[in-house]
């Protein structure tokens, strides 16, 4: 039996939100990932509003997945360092106040020399956002594919907290040549939100290429066989980063994924 199920990315279908989720819903998922920006910014949706969020997520149906939180610049650069962290609080309050206690954000390049500049400022931003989410109750499932999953899992180790954790999307390691599966693999346990993109590795006729969800060289089989085996008990959800109909590929990703993961008959 699949220990997880499907989502999407509620922004792929480029509708309001109200309309993004009535779509969502008639794919059949049982959840969405939504980003922390417009509409939905912490910022502008006080209590009142997070309240009939929650309301409107119930009556499609559906759950939030995790809070994608967007950056300009990544969580290792000096330049307003604490203004972004403040940032990342505040999706992380969001996400609590929202229900999935999960916010999606990316993962810089490991740092080779752990005393440079860059190293010190990653792990002062991580460390205060790791405790940041073990008061708060949240975790920061950050997103890599810079480097091997081997490595990510033994920077991330250092850390003593529950609050930093992993967002996997192959996609991501098959265009930085890694090896998807392994990579998932090393990371066993800490996984706790994954993506479902596609694409094509770079060949000596071209670079790599996102595509849609079958379309590409992620084998999806064996994929699901490996999220069963590290044990991962959350959600795919299906995104599509380009593509002139990116909605039209998310659902037909959900379609295809359905070989692999059948629709669920009450929670996991």
């Amino acid at each position: 039996m699949n220990r997880f199920q499907l989502g999407i990315v509620l922004e792929t279908t480029g509708l309001p939100v109200r309309q993004a989720l009535a779509a969502a819903s008639r794919l059949g998922v049982a959840g969405v990932q939504v980003d922390a920006v417009g509409d939905l910014a912490p910022d502008r949706l006080g209590e009142t509003g997070r309240r009939a969020f929650r309301n409107l997520l119930k009556s499609y149906n559906l759950e939030l997945t995790a809070v994608h939180c967007p950056l300009r610049r990544g969580l290792d650069a000096a330049e307003h360092q604490q203004q972004r962290i403040e940032h990342v609080r505040k999706a992380m309050q969001f996400a609590f106040d929202l229900g999935p206690r999960i916010v999606v954000a990316p993962m810089p390049k490991v740092p080779t020399d752990p005393a440079s500049p860059r190293a010190v400022t990653l792990r002062e931003t991580l460390l205060d956002l790791g405790g940041f989410g073990d008061r708060v109750g949240v975790r920061l499932a950050l997103e890599g594919g810079l480097d091997p999953g081997e490595a990510t899992r033994d920077y991330l180790a250092a850390f003593d907290t529950g609050g930093l954790a992993v967002n996997f999307d192959p996609a991501n390691f098959l265009f930085n040549g890694h090896d998807p599966l392994k990579s998932l693999t090393a990371f066993a346990g800490s996984v706790i939100h994954t993506h479902a993109r596609d694409g094509r590795s770079a060949t000596l006729s071209g670079g790599s290429k996102e595509v849609p969800v079958g379309a590409g060289d992620i084998e999806w089989m064996a994929y699901v066989a490996t999220l069963e085996a590290v044990e991962y008990r959350g959600y795919l959800v299906v995104d599509r980063e380009s593509g002139e109909n990116r909605f039209a590929d998310v659902a037909a990703g959900v379609k295809f994924l359905r070989r692999f993961v059948p629709a669920a008959s009450g929670p996991f």
